[in-house]
């Protein structure tokens, strides 16, 4: 979180502002509800802060994922969010009170169907609805009937 605040701040030439971020990410913690400070929350909070500073006014510029995580798109949070700000990002949208999951359409089976032509496991249904362009190209290779193309690689020595 530390590299990355110092990074944003270097890009924006405003490294002597740190100390004022580093006192502000408290802030943005509690009004936050205290989420752990582990990724990507961490970043979100460090983000947060360094916004609030550089404009020079608290959540005038509000990050989608900290307007996520207050609806509730994250999951419940530890502790309670401060209303003010609830209001100040949600405006009239209400929070979620139901898991942000339950609202996804399940997907594993459709997919699953839709690319039985070249996945033949659940694990391949997996790694190609993390990764749908490298899944396919691999899954595609893996079983084709082609020969594979091996490399060998090998280092020559000087005597």
């Amino acid at each position: 979180m530390l590299s990355n605040l110092i990074s944003q701040l270097k890009e924006q030439k405003a490294l002597h502002k740190l100390d004022e971020v580093l006192s502000e990410v408290p802030k943005v913690r509690e009004d936050l509800g205290f989420p752990p400070l582990v990724t990507p929350m961490s970043q979100m909070v460090g983000t947060q802060a360094a916004l609030n500073v550089l404009q020079g006014e608290r959540y005038k510029i509000v990050l989608k994922e900290v307007k996520a995580y207050i609806k509730g798109e994250y999951g419940k949070a530890p502790g309670e969010i401060n209303q003010d700000l609830i209001k100040k990002v949600l405006g009239d949208e209400k929070p979620l009170t139901i898991r942000f999951a339950d609202m996804l359409e399940p997907a594993f089976e459709k997919t699953k169907e839709q690319i039985k032509e070249f996945a033949k496991t659940d694990e391949d249904v997996l790694s190609y609805l993390l990764f749908p362009q490298v899944a396919e190209k691999f899954l595609r290779n893996k079983y084709s009937d082609k020969p594979k193309e091996r490399t060998i690689s090998f280092t020559i020595e000087a005597v």
